[in-house]
């Protein structure tokens, strides 16, 4: 009997699954018929199950009783990985946490496919890590490590860039030098690639891969930059304290306006000294408002508006953000907000994309065309950013969450075949 593979994209905002079928390749259903499922686990305490995906994330936000976590990949190659957080009465390991989620698409697949699923190949950014290559290689290997404790006896690793020029490559007639830009939830990806109906039949491709590079940039740290800017001066961020006039401590609002870091904010501790400065703040009931979003642990439901604010925002001039206080607030947020909180990324993924070049030893003037996937090549300020520093360059929208994972199936084939 054949080998049973899938190419599995575990992303910081959302995750898919590619899988052999007939003699090509398609994305598994995760979630009734979509291919994307959001990589976040809820913990239901009223009816003490775990619910994974949309599904969590709505039962959250209708105000089940829980615990919400997102943005999982964020915390390999962290001292995150190590923590444990407290679900309902028992203390859970973080990396036991992204292991639920690993089973959970792996059971999904099986159910689709019919028969257990024991080979992998895991997309991996080119950077899990800036600068930092000890803990960059610790964040693949906690990951292989989670993968085999899930039951994926035989896992092998991908760059999700090169994931997706492969998927790319099955639309070509003829040779380009492409670039491949892979904008994620956590990481912006690159890689420079000749391609060609006639390289996709070989099966070694690594001479064709000219140059590859990574940043950890991605679309939450556009929701982190336009949340701070504009519903976290509504928690007192620009707040002083007593006649010295000292700053509000600024990582309570960093850390609310950060998906993964939300949950570590709801501590007695937390609360407990905001009440002790509320005589001494200059916006008291700036703090108050702070202080239930602590207790009422509404720090996700905050940023999924920012979230969803920031999308519409990529596709319509101006959006109405209303954020869950007490009582509600709402704000009108222009195309030009958002293209103000990241302006700032968008020079650092252009740079990153000059060191990709220079890696390979290319000219931004020889690029063909620029290979555009991931959610976050969505936003038009960071899209325009990269599209001028290629003047040459024939702009390609692929499949923005479903391109890494058909890829990554496409290269298990190879693997395991």
């Amino acid at each position: 009997m054949s080998k049973q593979f899938c190419g599995l994209d575990f992303g910081t905002s959302n995750s898919t699954v590619g899988i052999p079928v007939g003699n090509g390749f398609a994305m598994c259903p995760l979630e009734g018929e979509s291919v994307t499922l959001p990589s976040a686990v809820f913990f239901d305490y009223e009816e003490h199950k775990v619910r994974f995906g949309r599904e969590g994330i709505g039962a959250y936000i209708e105000g089940t009783e829980g615990r919400l976590l997102r943005a999982l990949k964020s915390v390999l190659g962290s001292n995150l990985i190590e923590e444990t957080t407290l679900i309902e009465r028992k203390r859970v390991a973080m990396r036991d946490i992204i292991g639920m989620f690993m089973r959970h698409l792996k059971s999904l697949v099986e159910r689709k496919v019919g028969r257990p699923v024991e080979h992998v190949v895991l997309g991996r950014p080119v950077r899990f890590v800036d600068d930092d290559d000890a803990a960059d290689a610790r964040a693949e290997a906690e990951l292989i490590a989670i993968a085999r404790a899930q039951g994926f006896a035989h896992v092998e690793m991908q760059f999700e860039p090169v994931a997706a020029a492969l998927a790319y490559e099955q639309s070509l007639e003829c040779e380009e030098l492409a670039l491949i830009v892979d904008l994620g939830g956590g990481t912006s990806d690159f890689a420079i690639a000749r391609l060609s109906p006639e390289r996709a039949r070989l099966n070694d491709r690594s001479g064709d891969i000219l140059g590859r590079s990574g940043v950890h940039i991605g679309g939450t740290d556009f929701d982190r930059r336009l949340s701070i800017n504009h519903v976290m001066p509504m928690l007192g961020y620009d707040a002083l304290i007593g006649p010295k006039k000292l700053p509000m401590p600024s990582h309570f609002y960093h850390d609310l306006a950060t998906w993964h870091r939300i949950p570590m904010l709801y501590t007695p501790q937390n609360i407990n000294y905001l009440r002790s400065i509320l005589h001494q703040v200059d916006h008291p009931e700036m703090i108050e408002q702070l202080i239930a979003v602590f207790a009422e642990r509404k720090g996700h439901r905050i940023a999924a508006e920012v979230e969803a604010a920031k999308i519409a925002l990529s596709e319509q001039p101006e959006v109405a953000l209303r954020v869950p206080l007490e009582p509600p607030r709402e704000k009108i947020l222009h195309r030009g907000d958002l293209d103000h909180a990241v302006y700032d990324d968008g020079m650092r993924i252009v740079h990153a994309i000059d060191m990709c070049l220079s890696a390979a030893g290319i000219a931004a003037t020889k690029i063909q065309s620029v290979f555009l996937t991931g959610g976050s090549t969505a936003v038009p300020e960071i899209r325009r950013q990269i599209l001028a520093h290629l003047p040459n360059a024939r702009p390609v929208t692929g499949d923005l969450f479903g391109s890494v994972g058909l890829g990554l199936a496409m290269d298990a084939a190879r693997k395991f075949s």
